[in-house]
Protein backbone atom coordinates (compact mmCIF):
# COMPACT_ATOMS: atom_id res chain seq x y z
CA UNK A 1 0.00 0.00 0.00
CA UNK A 2 1.56 3.62 -0.76
CA UNK A 3 0.65 6.25 1.78
CA UNK A 4 1.24 9.87 1.69
CA UNK A 5 5.17 9.40 3.00
CA UNK A 6 5.75 7.22 -0.29
CA UNK A 7 4.47 10.00 -2.75
CA UNK A 8 6.84 12.72 -4.09
CA UNK A 9 6.59 15.85 -5.73
CA UNK A 10 7.67 14.97 -9.29
CA UNK A 11 6.40 11.65 -8.95
CA UNK A 12 5.00 10.35 -12.62
CA UNK A 13 3.59 7.43 -14.20
CA UNK A 14 1.80 6.49 -17.13
CA UNK A 15 -0.92 3.69 -17.21
CA UNK A 16 -4.13 2.57 -18.53
CA UNK A 17 -5.90 1.19 -21.43
CA UNK A 18 -9.28 2.13 -22.86
CA UNK A 19 -11.21 1.08 -26.12
CA UNK A 20 -13.51 3.75 -27.01
CA UNK A 21 -16.95 2.24 -28.67
CA UNK A 22 -19.21 4.02 -30.53
CA UNK A 23 -21.97 1.89 -28.53
CA UNK A 24 -20.46 3.21 -25.55
CA UNK A 25 -20.43 6.84 -26.49
CA UNK A 26 -24.10 7.03 -27.50
CA UNK A 27 -25.49 4.88 -24.34
CA UNK A 28 -23.31 7.38 -21.80
CA UNK A 29 -24.51 10.16 -23.96
CA UNK A 30 -28.15 9.39 -24.23
CA UNK A 31 -28.05 8.68 -20.27
CA UNK A 32 -25.99 12.19 -19.35
CA UNK A 33 -25.57 14.37 -22.15
CA UNK A 34 -28.28 13.71 -25.13
CA UNK A 35 -26.86 16.57 -27.37
CA UNK A 36 -27.18 15.27 -30.75
CA UNK A 37 -23.29 15.16 -31.71
CA UNK A 38 -22.60 12.34 -29.09
CA UNK A 39 -25.89 10.65 -29.66
CA UNK A 40 -26.51 10.83 -33.53
CA UNK A 41 -24.43 10.24 -36.38
CA UNK A 42 -25.92 11.77 -39.26
CA UNK A 43 -26.80 15.12 -36.91
CA UNK A 44 -23.01 14.84 -35.65
CA UNK A 45 -22.06 14.85 -39.63
CA UNK A 46 -23.13 18.78 -39.22
CA UNK A 47 -21.50 19.46 -35.81
CA UNK A 48 -18.69 21.35 -35.27
CA UNK A 49 -16.94 18.05 -34.73
CA UNK A 50 -18.12 16.30 -38.22
CA UNK A 51 -18.39 13.38 -36.53
CA UNK A 52 -20.01 11.13 -33.56
CA UNK A 53 -17.72 12.56 -30.20
CA UNK A 54 -17.86 11.49 -26.64
CA UNK A 55 -19.00 13.61 -24.19
CA UNK A 56 -16.29 15.51 -22.51
CA UNK A 57 -18.12 14.41 -18.93
CA UNK A 58 -18.12 10.75 -20.44
CA UNK A 59 -14.21 11.47 -21.57
CA UNK A 60 -13.06 12.11 -17.69
CA UNK A 61 -15.17 8.91 -16.12
CA UNK A 62 -13.50 6.74 -18.39
CA UNK A 63 -9.93 8.25 -17.28
CA UNK A 64 -11.30 7.97 -13.67
CA UNK A 65 -12.12 4.56 -14.46
CA UNK A 66 -8.34 4.05 -15.25
CA UNK A 67 -7.50 5.98 -12.17
CA UNK A 68 -9.37 3.47 -10.08
CA UNK A 69 -7.72 0.35 -12.12
CA UNK A 70 -4.53 1.67 -11.80
CA UNK A 71 -2.70 3.77 -9.26
CA UNK A 72 -5.65 4.26 -6.70
CA UNK A 73 -6.01 1.00 -6.21
CA UNK A 74 -2.26 0.66 -4.72
CA UNK A 75 -2.96 3.82 -2.85
CA UNK A 76 -4.10 4.28 1.10
CA UNK A 77 -6.91 6.75 -0.75
CA UNK A 78 -9.17 8.78 1.44
CA UNK A 79 -11.13 10.03 -1.45
CA UNK A 80 -10.68 14.04 -3.21
CA UNK A 81 -11.27 17.13 -2.37
CA UNK A 82 -12.57 18.14 -5.75
CA UNK A 83 -10.99 18.81 -9.25
CA UNK A 84 -9.32 22.11 -10.57
CA UNK A 85 -8.89 22.82 -14.08
CA UNK A 86 -10.85 20.83 -15.78
CA UNK A 87 -9.74 21.12 -19.85
CA UNK A 88 -11.19 19.18 -22.80
CA UNK A 89 -8.54 19.82 -25.10
CA UNK A 90 -10.25 17.84 -28.61
CA UNK A 91 -12.76 15.60 -29.18
CA UNK A 92 -12.69 11.69 -28.36
CA UNK A 93 -13.74 9.23 -31.29
CA UNK A 94 -15.05 5.94 -31.66
CA UNK A 95 -12.33 3.62 -31.98
CA UNK A 96 -9.75 6.26 -29.96
CA UNK A 97 -7.91 4.00 -27.68
CA UNK A 98 -7.24 6.19 -24.34
CA UNK A 99 -4.29 6.25 -21.55
CA UNK A 100 -3.23 8.61 -18.79
CA UNK A 101 -0.01 9.95 -18.00
CA UNK A 102 0.17 11.88 -14.23
CA UNK A 103 2.13 14.16 -12.05
CA UNK A 104 2.21 14.91 -8.38
CA UNK A 105 2.45 18.26 -8.40
CA UNK A 106 2.28 19.14 -4.70
CA UNK A 107 1.91 17.04 -1.48
CA UNK A 108 0.90 18.84 2.17
CA UNK A 109 -0.23 17.62 5.39
CA UNK A 110 -4.07 18.50 6.59
CA UNK A 111 -3.91 20.83 8.96
CA UNK A 112 -7.32 19.79 10.38
CA UNK A 113 -6.54 15.89 10.21
CA UNK A 114 -3.00 15.05 11.06
CA UNK A 115 -4.04 11.46 9.70
CA UNK A 116 -4.64 12.39 6.27
CA UNK A 117 -1.96 14.08 3.75
CA UNK A 118 -3.19 16.25 0.44
CA UNK A 119 -2.02 14.91 -2.77
CA UNK A 120 -2.40 17.25 -5.87
CA UNK A 121 -1.68 15.77 -8.91
CA UNK A 122 -1.81 16.88 -12.84
CA UNK A 123 -3.32 14.62 -15.21
CA UNK A 124 -3.63 14.11 -18.85
CA UNK A 125 -5.46 11.73 -20.32
CA UNK A 126 -3.89 10.71 -23.94
CA UNK A 127 -4.96 8.87 -27.38
CA UNK A 128 -2.82 6.07 -29.32
CA UNK A 129 -1.99 8.97 -31.17
CA UNK A 130 -0.36 10.92 -27.77
CA UNK A 131 -3.10 13.41 -28.34
CA UNK A 132 -4.19 14.75 -25.34
CA UNK A 133 -7.83 15.37 -24.87
CA UNK A 134 -8.51 15.86 -21.23
CA UNK A 135 -6.70 17.40 -18.46
CA UNK A 136 -6.95 18.33 -14.62
CA UNK A 137 -5.64 18.42 -11.51
CA UNK A 138 -7.00 16.39 -8.94
CA UNK A 139 -6.99 17.32 -4.99
CA UNK A 140 -6.26 13.58 -3.58
CA UNK A 141 -6.31 12.93 0.10
CA UNK A 142 -3.98 10.06 1.17
CA UNK A 143 -3.69 8.54 4.73
CA UNK A 144 -1.05 8.98 6.23
CA UNK A 145 1.39 6.21 7.54
CA UNK A 146 2.41 7.57 10.47
CA UNK A 147 0.57 10.48 11.88
CA UNK A 148 2.72 13.38 13.52
CA UNK A 149 5.90 12.76 11.80
CA UNK A 150 7.05 15.14 9.43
Amino acid sequence: MQYYEDIEVGDTAEFGEYHVTKEEIVDFAERYDPQPFHTDEEAAEDSAFGELVASGWHTASMCMRMLVDGPLQERAGMGARGVDELRWKQPVRPGDTLSIRSEVIDKRVSESDPKRGYVDSFLEGRTQDGDVVISWIGLGMIERRNPGEE
